[in-house]
């Protein structure tokens, strides 16, 4: 999952960050909102991050240049501001949800998660796919109601695939929502990965629960509940 933060706070923009990035999401961050919009138009934003009171740009001008561009991503808005009006406001520009400063960080890890559970269509933490199930809130993942260990990276890359299930992803597309931008991005790491995540979901290789589709990328296959081909 990809996180842009929007927070013009350089002490409050660096907790969030830090406490995203040790989560083992992918993180861009500024504190500017006229990069924010260029950021938000150009980077492969999973999920948003955005503070109203930005010095260059507000926040809700921000976001309404995002939604006028037809960016679709969900937006967290971070404010200080508590007055009704100006949650409207947000939620009415596009937002889609709030939290009020100060705030606990687990609550915006957990909000952020079920934003982007949403946008793909799940409105439980439990993702499932015939025996193969992911509990985005423990972040446990089992094969026939036994857990299988990942590393942080394979989780990623399982819960990519698992909240697109049945679509075609493409190499590209993966590394540019498990990566931040400065990460050495090598296709060659990527496919350790998936063969290491394939070992460990499919060890008897019976269930064959990620295709490779030559030249187009890989999908999660929706049928897991049959027997089907790699």
């Amino acid at each position: 999952m990809r996180v842009l933060v929007v927070e013009d706070e350089d002490a409050l923009r660096e907790q969030l960050v830090g406490a995203l990035t040790a989560e083992g999401l992918a993180v861009d961050a500024t504190g500017s909102g006229e990069e924010a919009v260029f950021m938000g138009n150009e980077y492969p934003v999973d999920v948003a991050i955005l503070d109203l009171g930005l010095p260059d740009l507000d926040g809700l001008k921000v976001l309404g240049r995002w939604r006028a561009e037809g960016r679709l991503f969900p937006v967290l808005i971070l404010t200080a501001r508590s007055r009704w009006e100006q949650k409207v406001d947000g939620l009415e520009t596009g937002a889609d949800d709030y939290l009020t400063k100060p705030f606990h960080m687990a609550e915006v890890l957990a909000r952020l998660r079920a934003l982007v559970r949403r946008s793909a269509g799940w409105a439980s933490t439990l993702l499932e796919t015939g025996p193969l199930a992911m509990d985005t809130s423990s972040q446990m993942v089992t094969v026939a109601d036994k857990e299988v260990s990942l590393t942080a990276f394979e989780y990623r890359l399982l819960e990519y695939l698992m909240l697109h299930s049945g679509e075609v992803v493409s190499k590209a597309t993966l590394t540019e929502h498990l990566y931040n931008e400065d990460h050495d991005r090598d296709s060659n790491v990527l496919e350790v990965l998936v063969g290491r995540l394939r070992r460990k979901l499919d060890p008897d290789g019976k269930l064959k629960p990620i295709e490779t589709l030559r030249g187009r990328g890989y999908r999660l296959r929706a049928d897991l509940g049959r027997a089907g081909s790699a």
